[in-house]
């Protein structure tokens, strides 16, 4: 931006918004401070932390001297969020609700609110960056330049409205070089830690929350031979990949898995090593478990994803891409190929797929995959169903 503009920035009373307002101003921006609130269930509770995060980003706006207003946007939130978030458990899946909050909240709700202010531009504490591409005329999303701290991944619906209106100062900068501004300047949360865990959980035992939202139906744990090891507490309490809470530690391999993991080289098969969630068959409410974390039903070369969302409000063309299946995990290389649309989907694409170059782990349904040329994030889709055998 060439001029000095009203921004209004998303104060979560965390370290990264807080530098990003200070940065805004710092450039001669007007900035005007949003908190906002997006859970009223049990709001009281020792696990939900916004009555001191509102504290904290109202202290914040004070330091910095500028205007903060709490907006409460529980409703909207409910409406588009938490109910799909409960919907894909319900039904076997495992959602991604941060994904799903700043596409319809963070960057739907809050950027209407600002624009009704006033506002040329928003801002927030995410790591990604924005350019704008001269030779396209297109808003690209970029990783950010800390690539431990890349946010890109829950960014990837931001369609062009959206990021033609959006800043991300911090998307710069290192995550310690944020601590260090924030350290420089007197600001009271300087030394805060990350916030982790969904903004509606928070820290409280996760199963312990869905329990109220989502009915339960006990049934069996098998191993790959079909032999019953244990019970589930129901298929929506598991996610694909995981290892602790099943309650089977020590259970032993027999037969032929005990010589398929020994002959991977994994000392002691069977004794020590440890169980991990491979397959959750919803129609006889089964929940199938692999011992060792390579074991071939973890490893997927091929997925299909639908529900596609792209920057750029078109499809990339088919080719060579690199994508991640789930956040924290290194670019893999693939093959992207969109799927054709029939006459019957003219009004709804029904997906692309992707070939890796290397098998992926635990690729999880209601996850999102995600695509990448370079620094650039194009977008992707939820994650449908996948392989595990390359022949």
């Amino acid at each position: 931006m060439s001029h000095f503009s009203r921004v209004v920035v998303g104060l979560s009373g965390g370290v990264d918004s807080a530098v990003t307002a200070h940065l805004l101003k710092q450039q001669g921006h007007e900035v005007i401070g949003i908190f906002m609130k997006n859970w009223e269930d049990d709001d009281d509770s020792e696990y939900c932390s916004s009555n001191i995060d509102f504290v904290d980003a109202a202290a914040v706006a004070d330091v910095l001297g500028i205007e903060i207003e709490h907006v409460n946007f529980a409703a909207d939130y409910k409406d588009r969020v938490f109910s799909e978030f409960v919907r894909e458990y319900q039904a076997g899946r495992t959602p991604n609700p941060d994904i799903l909050c700043n596409a319809e909240i963070k960057f739907k709700s809050f950027l209407d609110h600002a624009m009704r202010l006033g506002a040329e531009k928003i801002a927030t504490g995410h790591y990604a960056r924005v350019r704008h591409n001269t030779v396209s005329g297109l808003f690209e999303l970029l990783k950010g330049l800390d690539p431990s701290k890349d946010q890109s991944y829950f960014l990837h619906r931001l369609n062009q409205a959206q990021l033609s209106k959006t800043l991300f100062p911090v998307g710069e900068l290192h995550k310690t070089e944020v601590r260090r501004i924030a350290e420089e300047i007197g600001l009271p949360n300087a030394k805060k830690k990350d916030s982790t865990g969904i903004c509606f959980i928070g820290e409280r035992p996760f199963r312990d929350f869905l329990n109220r939202y989502i009915s339960k139906e006990p049934g069996p744990i098998k191993d790959p031979t079909g032999r019953i090891i244990g019970k589930h507490v129901g298929l929506s309490f598991y996610t694909l990949g995981q290892r602790q809470g099943l309650g089977i530690g020590g259970i032993k391999a027999k037969g032929a898995d005990m010589k398929a993991l020994q002959a991977r080289g994994l000392r002691g098969a069977g004794e020590h090593t440890p169980w991990f969630v491979a397959r959750k068959d919803i129609p006889n409410n089964t929940l199938w478990v692999v011992q060792g974390h390579d074991h071939p039903w973890l490893l997927s070369p091929q997925l299909q994803a639908t529900d596609e969302s792209w920057c750029a409000g078109q499809r990339p063309a088919p080719g060579a891409y690199a994508a991640k299946t789930r956040y924290r995990q290194a670019d893999a290389p693939c093959s992207y190929l969109p799927l054709p649309i029939t006459e019957a989907q003219v009004n709804s694409e029904p997906g692309f797929e992707l070939d890796f170059a290397q098998d992926q782990w635990a690729v999880t349904p209601g996850q999102s995959a995600v695509l990448y040329d370079g620094e650039v994030c194009l977008g992707g889709g939820v994650i449908a169903s996948w392989e595990t055998d390359r022949t």
